[in-house]
């Protein structure tokens, strides 16, 4: 059993009631220990409506936030910048959440693995019932 690290997606379908997310996360929460990256953390208050401040902040405090670390810093750089010399573009925050994923030896759990091409990286798409299924 793996533990896993949320992206910003799972949490907003999560908080707009989306049909099988929250049941995702409360599934995924009782199985093993469930992470966020900062960035995602900083994604969802940045995008929160007034009226979701108390939801929102419930669902993020049960998850546990990986903070920015230099190491974390240094492999997110190192992501980007070997996956430009391929020709390929990484967003800071995608990276940044892919380097806490891999520094902490955890699975991630996304609706767009376009954003996290590194096969090192452990993948697992949801689709838009909230299954999960690894990256093929």
């Amino acid at each position: 059993m793996s533990d896993y690290l949320l992206d910003s997606g799972i949490l907003i379908r999560h908080l707009r009631d989306q049909r099988g997310y929250p049941e995702l996360t409360n599934r995924l929460m009782d199985e093993a220990n469930v992470y966020i990256s900062v960035i995602t953390r900083l994604e969802i208050v940045r995008g929160m409506r007034d009226r979701e401040h108390g939801e929102t902040f419930d669902l993020l405090d049960s998850l546990e936030t990986i903070p920015m670390t230099a190491e974390i810093a240094d492999l997110a750089g190192e992501l980007i910048r070997s996956w430009r010399a391929r020709g390929a573009v990484l967003g800071d925050a995608d990276a940044v959440i892919a380097a806490s994923a891999l520094h902490n030896n955890l699975a991630l759990v996304t609706t767009n693995v376009r954003h996290f091409p590194m096969p090192e990286l452990v993948v697992l798409q949801a689709d838009e019932e909230g299954a999960l299924t690894p990256r093929a």
